[in-house]
């Protein structure tokens, strides 16, 4: 059945909206202070962001659940016919798609701001504060940061194309048992943002917010969430393509 631009759009910003409240919400919860989960650690972490997208999947099911534009960039270089039933690739459509992701990550991570209103107020820690919006890396170092995010999201656009060959049909638990390995395995030096629209509608929200004892939302950084997810998932969507024509 064809889907309208329209409807791609609000599928992918219910979707992208989802995985932010729900990932940023789990950061909140460990890092903010006086909250249930304080403390609770990186694999409290890991788990959460991979459960966000086990329902930001689900939310997204209409447009085929790209909710990253790693994703759509990798289908785009894979060679695919559509991006979803229905979808025609086309300039229009991905700058839809990249459009709805941008907007519901944005909108998602207002909503988890005010799921934890009071405990932003109690947090006198701005990088905590903005460690629940963007990521940022354990060691600034700029080259080895962007190929951190590049191979990270190079193994989220090639796994999920290798999904598709598959029998398995586990949908959207396979990805989130995908991105909760690749959080506790490559997500230390760079916190695995694998997600331009996450990292980058946090992070604009972060600066326009009102938050007690805020900082800077560290835009020096800002570009390497984005171009790195951006180059891993062309990546992963141009060696899938040579790779499954080699194994049949």
């Amino acid at each position: 059945m064809d889907i309208s631009l329209g409807q791609v759009f609000v599928s992918e910003v219910m979707g992208t909206g989802f995985l932010l409240l729900l990932g940023c919400g789990v950061v909140a919860n460990v890092v903010l202070a006086k909250t249930k989960g304080e403390a609770g650690g990186f694999l409290m972490i890991n788990f959460g962001w991979g459960l966000a997208v086990f329902a930001g999947v689900y939310a997204a099911f209409a447009s085929g659940a790209h909710i990253n534009p790693a994703v759509t960039v990798g289908l785009l270089a894979h060679g695919a016919g559509e991006y979803a039933p229905g979808v025609a690739i086309t300039f229009a459509s991905t700058l839809t798609y990249f459009a709805g992701q941008l907007t519901g990550a944005f909108l998602g991570s207002v909503l988890a701001w005010l799921a934890y209103r009071n405990h932003f107020d109690a947090t006198d820690d701005p990088d905590g504060q903005l460690a629940v919006f963007s990521t940022g890396p354990a060691i600034r170092n700029t080259p080895w940061n962007l190929v951190t995010e590049i191979i990270g999201t190079f193994v989220l656009v090639f796994i999920i194309l290798m999904f598709g060959q598959t029998p398995a049909e586990l949908g959207p638990l396979a990805v989130a048992l995908l991105v909760v390995s690749i959080g506790a395995s490559l997500g230390g030096p760079t916190g695995y943002a694998i997600n331009p629209a996450r990292d980058l509608g946090p992070r604009i929200a972060h600066a326009i917010l009102p938050m007690k004892g805020k900082g800077p939302s560290d835009w020096a950084y800002s570009w390497i969430p984005v171009v790195g997810p951006l180059i891993g998932g062309a990546l992963g969507g141009l060696v899938a393509a040579a790779y499954l024509p080699a194994m049949t």
